[in-house]
């Protein structure tokens, strides 16, 4: 069994972050800080992707809860493919409305950050499939952690949130024309 705190989590997305940006200047063989700029904006937008998605929200003795791994117990996967079951299980209304908000609120970000830094992402179709494909790939790391759930039901607000994101990157845009 593998535990990892919110720090170690968090440092060594940095490390990676830091470690594969690196390896691109040294193969561009220049630095553009204006891009590097705008890329810190994504980094920001994955690292606190990492805290909200895998790391639990409620603290013991005042500290986050770790990540576990355990390859060594077989745990069945928990994975709802059926859209909506998860959304209206809830006995309280407002653990619902916090996870459909949280969910959509989360990728709001990315919505807004992706057509800023990839011009080939230059539609609206683009960024959605783009961001539901961070979503998605989200979910599948998630099948790795015991106490997770890989659900369809985040993958589309997700993706509701991308597309929100996306909507206020398009209305700032054209009032800046």
């Amino acid at each position: 069994m593998i535990k990892i705190s919110l720090l170690t989590g968090e440092l060594c997305f940095t490390v990676l972050w830091f470690l594969s940006r690196g390896m691109i200047w040294m193969q561009q063989k220049k630095v553009v800080w204006k891009r590097e700029a705008l890329l810190l904006l994504m980094y920001i937008n994955l690292a606190v992707l990492i805290r909200f998605v895998f790391y639990p929200f409620f603290t013991v003795n005042g500290e986050v809860q770790p990540l576990i791994i355990n390859m060594s117990s077989l745990q069945p996967l928990r994975v709802n493919l059926i859209p909506l079951v998860n959304i209206l299980d809830y006995d309280i209304k407002r653990e619902a409305a916090i996870n459909i908000i949280g969910n959509i609120s989360m990728f709001i970000p990315t919505g807004v950050i992706m057509p800023i830094l990839y011009k080939r992402l230059d539609c609206f179709w683009k960024v959605l499939l783009a961001g539901a494909g961070l979503s998605f790939v989200i979910e599948v790391i998630q099948l790795l952690f015991p106490g997770s759930v890989t659900d369809i039901d985040d993958l589309i607000l997700n993706t509701l949130g991308v597309a929100v994101g996306y909507g206020i990157y398009a209305a700032c845009k054209r009032l800046k024309r």
